[in-house]
C-alpha cells in the first residue's frame, strides 16, 4: 500500500519506510475484510476453545457441529451469517448466551469465541488477534456461500406440499400479528430486564400473560420472529378479506407493505437481541410505521370497496 522513496539520502529513505510501515496497519485495519484475510490469532482462538468447552459446547456440540442448538460450522451456519459483520455475531453471543445464562461474557470474550467458530471453519489465522469493540468487527464479515439449487429431487415425493389459506387476513392478523406486535410495543413501559409476575386481571398486557410461560427478552425475541414469519401469510393466494373481498396479493403496494412488515420483525428482532430497551423503542417506529402505511390504504372506509381488514 505504501512505498520508500529516497529522499536526501539514505537516512531520510529509511525514515520514510518507517513511517510508511506505521501507517499501514492502522489503514489497513479500517478497510472491510472478510474472515478470509486473517483476522484472528491462533493464540486468541485456544482462549475461544477453552471457553467455547465451558460455555457453548453442551448445546452447540463438542466439534461445533450442533446438538440442541444450530451448528456453528458449515454451510448452515454460513449461510445464515454470511456477510453479517462479525460485530453482530460478537453481540449475539454477548447478549444471549449461553441460552439458560445469557449476559455473562464479556465483549472480549465473545471476540475470543468468535474467533475460535472462525478457526473451526477453516478460516485462516493472522498477526493481529480479532478486536473487541464494535467498530472494528463492523467492519469485518463472513464470506459469502454458494446456495446450490434445489431440484425438485431434493424435495421428498418430487414436489413440496402446498398449504392453501384457511383463515381471513382479519383472524391471521388478529391471531398472530396483533399479539405480535403489542408484546414488542410494551417494551416501550417496561423493561424486559426486569421479571414479570403473572397476571390475569382484564386491563393486563400480554406481555402479563404470557409471564408465566415466556419471560423477558425472549418473548421480545419471538414476537419479532413471529413478525417476520406470518408477514408472508398476507400474500397467500386465495385468502379473503372480512368482507369476502380477495386479498389483493398480486397489488405492487400490498406487496410492498408486506416487504415492510418483514424488515420491520427483522429491525425488531435485531433489536431486541441487543438487550437494549432504547433500541427495541426505537424499532417499534418502525413497526407501527409498517402497520399504518397498510392501514391508511386498505382499513380506511374509503377504500372499503378494495379491500377491508379492520
Amino acid at each position: 500500500m505504501f512505498s520508500c522513496f529516497y529522499r536526501r539520502g539514505r537516512s531520510a529513505a529509511l525514515l520514510a519506510c518507517v513511517l510508511a510501515g506505521s501507517f499501514s496497519p492502522a489503514v489497513y485495519a479500517q478497510q472491510p475484510r472478510t474472515a478470509k484475510d486473517g483476522v484472528y490469532t491462533d493464540a486468541q482462538a485456544i482462549k475461544g476453545h477453552t471457553l467455547y468447552a465451558d460455555r457453548c459446547a453442551q448445546c452447540h456440540g463438542a466439534t461445533l457441529g450442533g446438538d440442541i442448538a444450530p451448528p456453528l460450522v458449515g454451510n448452515e451456519f454460513l449461510g445464515n451469517w454470511a456477510e453479517v459483520p462479525l460485530a453482530d455475531l460478537v453481540d449475539k453471543i454477548k447478549n444471549t448466551m449461553p441460552a439458560d445464562d445469557p449476559g455473562k461474557l464479556t465483549q472480549q470474550q465473545s471476540a475470543d469465541i468468535v474467533s475460535y467458530i472462525l478457526q473451526a471453519g477453516k478460516f485462516p489465522a493472522g498477526r493481529a488477534e480479532l478486536a473487541s469493540d464494535a467498530a472494528a468487527l463492523k467492519l469485518i464479515t463472513l464470506p459469502p456461500v454458494a446456495t446450490p439449487a434445489r431440484t425438485p429431487s431434493a424435495v421428498a415425493g418430487g414436489q413440496a406440499p402446498s398449504f392453501p389459506a384457511f383463515g381471513s387476513l382479519n383472524a391471521v392478523m388478529r391471531g398472530i400479528l396483533f399479539p405480535s406486535s403489542n408484546i414488542i410495543f410494551d417494551v416501550q413501559t417496561r423493561d424486559p430486564a426486569k421479571k414479570v409476575t403473572g397476571a390475569s386481571t382484564s386491563d393486563s398486557t400480554l406481555t402479563d400473560r404470557f409471564a408465566d410461560v415466556y419471560q423477558g427478552w425472549l418473548l421480545v425475541d419471538i414476537a419479532a420472529v413471529a413478525l417476520v414469519e406470518s408477514a408472508p401469510l398476507m400474500l397467500t393466494p386465495g385468502r379473503r378479506c372480512e368482507n369476502g373481498k380477495p386479498v389483493p396479493v398480486d397489488r405492487p403496494d400490498w406487496i410492498k407493505f408486506t416487504q415492510g412488515l418483514v424488515e420491520a420483525g427483522q429491525a425488531a428482532y435485531k433489536a431486541s437481541q441487543s438487550r437494549n430497551q432504547d433500541a427495541v423503542i426505537e424499532a417499534t417506529n418502525q413497526v407501527a410505521e409498517s402497520c399504518l402505511n397498510c392501514h391508511r390504504t386498505y382499513r380506511d372506509r374509503r377504500n372499503i370497496a378494495r379491500c377491508e381488514v379492520q
